[in-house]
């Protein structure tokens, strides 16, 4: 493991450890847990966990939440779990390639498991992009070739009738994100999250219910930035754990 810097989030109310390099916890990890529907007695699953930052939000929101995470990389599950102590929250980690069915079937991550399933999924496939030389971030942003939509259908997988999935991805890829959602998740919302209010969507928050035939919404899109650079009361707010996108 590279060297690990100790990190705040929520103001404070969380710590994390986290890799100095590679892909890190940000404004995507925020956003993802301040969506988060979670409720006392919810188990929740964060998928592609990394280090654990979107679970842990959602415990320091939600204390009556059961926690669950889900990570590929033993290195960066090893400091999810020392987050987890750190941060007094007892959870189950599950060290297991979420495309992999006979290693998730092993490790005890059974299908219609979660009433929440939280996820940030890597942002590339193979032979979309050149991927980065470092180990740990070409994980994190990199998937095989058709591999978002097997991403996100194992999700649905593991999601209860009636259970919510919760997602965020770059904007550009939000087609592929229906696509690979449809028929199992329905009551659909879309929120957009742009730079500034001048600035094309660098962000779309998708969130659903499995089963549900409501139709699809387009809620109202949140500006990160304002005209001086720094953050809008309301995505300040988010940051704080001052408020939330639900």
């Amino acid at each position: 493991m590279s060297e690990i810097t100790e990190d705040c989030l929520l103001g404070g109310r969380v710590s994390l450890v986290q890799p100095a390099k590679g892909h890190r916890a940000g404004t995507d990890a925020v956003l993802l847990a301040a969506a988060a529907p979670a409720k006392a007695g919810d188990r929740v699953l964060d998928v592609g966990a990394a280090t654990g930052a979107v679970g842990l939000m959602v415990a320091a929101r939600e204390k009556g939440a059961h926690l669950a995470f889900v990570e590929r990389d033993p290195d960066l599950a090893e400091l999810c779990r020392r987050n987890c102590r750190a941060n007094g929250v007892e959870a189950e980690i599950f060290v297991v390639d979420l495309l992999d069915k006979g290693s998730r079937h092993a490790a005890g991550l059974h299908p219609e498991s979660a009433d929440v399933v939280l996820t940030n999924p890597p942002f590339l496939e193979e032979g979309q992009a050149r991927i980065s030389p470092d180990r740990g971030r070409a994980a994190a942003h990199a998937l095989p070739s058709g591999g978002l939509e097997a991403w996100l259908r194992t999700c649905l997988s593991l999601l209860k009738p009636k259970g919510r999935l919760v997602l965020i991805h770059r904007a550009d890829k939000m087609a592929e994100c229906l696509e690979g959602l449809n028929g199992p998740l329905g009551g659909i919302a879309l929120r957009f999250v742009h730079p500034s209010a001048d600035k094309p969507a660098i962000r779309v928050l998708i969130s659903g219910t499995k089963g549900s035939r409501a139709p699809l919404q387009i809620l109202p899109p949140l500006i990160l930035n304002g005209p001086d650079g720094r953050f809008t009361p309301e995505a300040q707010a988010l940051h704080q754990g001052q408020a939330d996108l639900l």
